[in-house]
């Protein structure tokens, strides 16, 4: 399967711009998994700008009706 590399970099809203891993879902999953995170597209665009990409972040939003 070929990455859709481009595709994913003009959908994907994480706001930190050095990231090395945008549009490579694979790798930014990965890398957030193994920290107890999820992925910027997880979350709102507000939400995601708090760079809490916790799972009891995404939680809390989820149990307000934020997501």
């Amino acid at each position: 399967m070929e990455c859709k590399q481009q595709d994913n970099r003009n959908r994907c809203n994480c706001s930190y711009e050095p990231c090395d891993r945008k549009g490579v879902c694979c790798d930014c999953l990965r890398y957030h998994l193994r920290s107890r995170e999820l992925p910027a597209c997880c979350f709102p665009d507000q939400a995601e700008r708090t760079y809490d990409r916790s799972f009891e972040h995404f939680a809390r939003l989820t149990v307000a009706g934020s997501i």
